[in-house]
């Protein structure tokens, strides 16, 4: 909106009407930069986050939306129950509104990666809805949320069809790996639209439910996304900018460097969140949030071709979610459990806790797996060379 506004009209027209050069005048021709609006995309999506934060907390605790915590789980975290959750609302508010003031809304990709994102919101919020009207820590069935997150999935896999066969877009159906410039220069990779179908389902189902079982610390999963998401607006920019693609081997569409502007407003709206979900939490982000996320990050990775770099940029997000699998397996097939509780964070919290002490040991956690993030995004980072 403020693209067009600022460039497309105020610019444009003024230009032509023999006023270019004016300093004003020159001074808009800055909104047509994708750098300048992401900037300012994370800046709108961070005041929104820190002004209006507040409100939907005491909105949250006067609606008794309160958080239902698992008995199973660590009992030092009883002492949570009745926080505030669900809101990850002002996080996807914050994210949305940002996007659609500083993006140019005519990138088809915008809207697929908005679409995307507030569909698995709305699985996030009636499963947490379920909890909080229920006073139980269970909410919607596995079978619904999976389902549910299965029809998003074919939804995303539908419009870039759709778009590519009308030359709206031009999507690539090749896999793009790391390290093998390759991928990139020829079709060797090229598995068509029928077989990429299960690839973005996996991906987006993936990254959707690891970003949920990493939310388990005050401030975990939020501070990760804060580092995933800046890492994937560095991605998602040199994809988008076709002299930077080339010269480090990317795939490379048109319109794909718009998506930053979103990225930007997620890191954003990131940190406005992290301000009042930091150690003791104000407010849980709920599934609303982590789903959200979760499917935002899958949905960047695809778009922009950068799925399986997805592995390294959101590796906390991989860990937590490989510890939940192999303590099922290992659990189901030998009767033995590997960690002392899973997902991984809460391993980690149960056997520092005797060292560091109950009221400690969870930030330590936390700002120790925040450095392990850094360094998966420095790893991921560094491929773009090393190709």
């Amino acid at each position: 909106m403020i693209h067009y506004i600022f460039y497309e009209w105020l610019f444009k027209t003024l230009s032509a009407g023999g006023g270019g050069e004016s300093y004003f005048v020159k001074a808009l021709n800055v909104f047509q930069y994708v750098t300048f609006r992401t900037a300012y995309a994370a800046v709108t999506a961070l005041l929104i986050s820190l002004v209006f934060g507040g409100r939907v907390i005491e909105s949250l605790r006067r609606l008794k939306y309160g958080q239902e915590i698992r008995e199973e789980g660590p009992q030092s975290h009883q002492v949570k129950r009745g926080t505030p959750t669900m809101g990850g609302v002002l996080i996807i508010g914050s994210v949305v509104i940002s996007t659609l003031l500083w993006s140019r809304l005519n990138s088809l990709y915008v809207w697929i990666v908005l679409a995307a994102t507030v569909g698995f919101a709305v699985i996030g919020f009636l499963d947490d809805y379920t909890k909080v009207s229920k006073k139980q820590s269970l909410g919607l069935t596995g079978r619904k949320k999976l389902l549910g997150q299965l029809l998003i999935a074919v939804g995303v896999w539908g419009a870039l069809l759709v778009f590519s066969a009308q030359g709206w877009a031009d999507y690539s159906w090749k896999l793009s790996l790391p390290f093998f410039k390759q991928t990139v220069l020829s079709r060797i990779t090229d598995i068509g639209p029928l077989l990429y179908l299960p690839f973005i389902a996996v991906v987006l189902l993936g990254f959707s439910n690891a970003v949920n079982l990493t939310d388990g610390l005050d401030g975990l999963a939020i501070s990760v996304t804060v580092v995933t998401m800046a890492t994937l607006t560095a991605f998602t920019y040199v994809s988008g900018d076709s002299r930077w693609a080339d010269y480090l081997g990317l795939e490379h569409q048109r319109e794909i460097g718009e998506l930053t502007v979103f990225c930007g407003a997620m890191v954003g709206a990131s940190l406005g969140f992290l301000w009042f979900n930091a150690p003791p939490a104000e407010v849980f982000m709920g599934d609303v949030g982590s789903l959200a996320i979760g499917g935002a990050v899958g949905t960047i990775g695809v778009l922009t071709k950068q799925e399986f770099i997805l592995v390294l940029v959101g590796g906390v997000y991989v860990i937590e979610a490989l510890s939940v699998t192999l303590q099922v397996l290992s659990f189901k097939t030998t009767g033995r459990r590997i960690f002392k509780m899973a997902p991984l964070h809460h391993h980690f919290e149960i056997q520092w806790e005797r060292r560091f002490g109950q009221r400690t040991v969870e930030p330590k956690v936390v700002f120790r797996f925040l450095i392990v993030a850094i360094l998966f995004a420095l790893l991921s980072l560094s491929t773009l060379k090393l190709r």
